[in-house]
């Protein structure tokens, strides 16, 4: 193994361990957190219409996450409504991203 590789490894390891941190803190039981596509977090809630959940990605932005919305029915391939930007340690950031989605109307 090359050091280039090592470093991307270790880089890696060390986000996904940074992300699973940030999803421990934002635990709740009305959405389901999981590793998304591209080193994102992806929460899902159930709409009532079987193959349509609510979907929330939370994306690295800077040195925070983007938190963007997806509506049942939505393509989440594309850009989703940015709602809102979370920052800090990844305690904080789980935390702010927990009350986003507790706050969150899908009804």
């Amino acid at each position: 193994m090359n050091q280039k590789s090592a470093y991307s490894n270790a880089r890696s390891s060390s986000g996904d361990a940074l992300l699973g941190r940030i999803m421990s803190a934002a635990a709740t039981h009305a959405w389901d957190l999981s590793p998304g596509p591209a080193g994102t977090i992806m929460a899902t809630r159930d709409s009532g219409t079987i193959g349509q959940p609510w979907v929330v990605l939370a994306a690295r932005a800077g040195r925070g996450l983007r938190i963007s919305l997806y509506r049942p029915g939505d393509a989440i391939d594309v850009d989703g409504e940015v709602i809102d930007e979370v920052t800090g340690n990844p305690r904080e950031m789980g935390r702010q991203l927990r009350l986003i989605l507790e706050e969150l109307p899908t009804e």
